[in-house]
This record gives C-alpha cells, structure tokens and sequence, in this order.
C-alpha cells in the first residue's frame, strides 16, 4: 500500500486591527492583507486579519497588531501586549515617539519629519508655495507607486490617503518580515522588525525603525494634485539621509 504524502499544515499569522472599519486605515489594512496572503500561499503561511472597534484591557491573542486609533487607545494596546508589536497608522504625535516604547512601532510619519521635509523644500525653492508633505499621494507613480495606487483605487473605488498607505505597509512590512525569518512567532517578530527590517514600502529605498519606534522613510512634497518633489533633499541640512527628517531619538 503506498502511503501519501500529508502537506505540513499552513503556520497561521494572525492580525488584529484595532479601529473603525470604515476608515482608510482598515481599507489600507486590507489590501496588505491581500498582498500578504497571495505571497504566503507560496511560503506555507496563511494571515487572517481580525478587527476590534477599539482598544480592550486585556491581550490580544494576535501575532502583531494594526492600531488606528486614538492616544489612549494606542496606550493601552501598548501596556497590555509588552511582547506584541503594536504598529501605529494613525497618529502623527511627536510626544508618542519620544517615549520610546519597546513594542510602538510608528509607520506614519511624525508631524516633526512632515516639517522638516517642508522646511527642506522651501529651503531649496524659497518661491514655491501651497506645498504640503505627505506620507502618500494618489498621484504618485515612482517605484511601482502607480500599481499599488491602481489596485486599491480600484479594491475600494477611492484614492490611497497616507493612514490607507501606513496601513498597507504595517501589513505587508509584517508579512516581508515573516517570510525572510520563517517564523510568526511575536515577539521574535518584533525584535526582528527593529533590528533587521528593510522594506521598500514602495517608496525606493529600504525603510527601516530608529531607536524610538519611527519608520524612516521619505516624505513626498505635494502641490495641488501634484506630487512636485521628496524629501529628503541633496544639499539639506547636515544631512541629506532619511534621519535629517524629524527629531531621532528619545527622551532621557
């Protein structure tokens, strides 16, 4: 009698967003999870994207968590799960950034590196007005830009804002980060995310965490419906490298 072979059962990746389904973050949440579950088919790992309207006392049972939600809200999440990545979408706050929490990771942007990406552009075009910084714009094209604008336009009959984009990413940069490591575990996730992550986030160059849980990354320069330039800017600052936008580092 010849015996089959039984395929290894799919390692499970549960994640858990916290906030109203009806926002652009749990549409961006979305399509990463999509994203991620058509890499995983080829890797053996099966994701689930679970939701909670908002924060509750007590863990989750979640691999990481996609939090938009309000300060209190990320907090709690945050003191209650101690070995869980808790992956911010939400809230620019710089004071959230300087408490430099060990399972806070930021992926938007902070309202400080959205200034100096301002300051740096109006530095080097002191005649440009009506600028703004964004983490994302419809309009971009760069790095495959256009393609990810392309499917969630058509996924959700609207355009990608910067918490959908931060969203996505906190989704996908989880998914990347288990598909190298091999392993779904948690905390093993969350320490891999700090120390060894490099994802592109459609943004052309890797993205990594500092010190106090922000994802650096590049800042785009909008006018009108126009993406007009990004920062950082050659020539700006000390530094022309993704650290010269915003402050790094913690409180003391």
């Amino acid at each position: 009698m010849v015996v089959g072979c039984t395929a290894a059962p799919a390692a499970e990746i549960v994640l858990v967003f916290v906030g109203p389904t009806d926002s652009s973050a749990y549409k961006g949440a979305r399509q990463g999870l999509e994203e991620a579950q058509a890499q995983g088919e080829f890797l053996g790992q099966h994701y689930t994207l679970t939701v909670q309207a908002t924060s509750s006392p007590h863990p989750l049972q979640a691999t990481a968590i996609i939090a938009a939600t309000n300060e209190a809200g990320l907090y709690q999440l945050v003191t209650v799960n101690p070995g869980i990545a808790i992956l911010n979408a939400e809230l620019k706050d710089n004071k959230l950034r300087r408490t430099c929490r060990a399972n806070l990771l930021h992926v938007l942007p902070s309202a400080e590196m959205e200034a100096s990406a301002l300051a740096q552009w109006r530095a080097a075009n002191p005649q440009a007005k009506d600028v703004v910084a964004r983490a994302w714009h419809p309009a971009f094209e760069k790095y495959a830009g256009i393609e990810l604008n392309k499917r969630y336009q058509q996924a959700f009959n609207q355009p990608m804002d910067d918490t959908a984009w931060a969203a996505w990413a906190a989704v996908k940069l989880v998914s990347d980060m288990v598909a190298r490591e091999q392993n779904a575990d948690g905390t093993a996730l969350l320490t891999a995310l700090r120390d060894r992550l490099a994802f592109d986030g459609q943004k052309g160059v890797d993205l990594s965490f500092r010190r106090d849980g922000q994802l650096r990354q590049p800042i785009l320069l909008v006018s009108g419906n126009k993406v007009v330039g990004e920062a950082p800017l050659h020539g700006a600052g000390e530094s022309a490298g993704l650290d010269s936008l915003g402050r790094v580092g913690c409180e003391k």
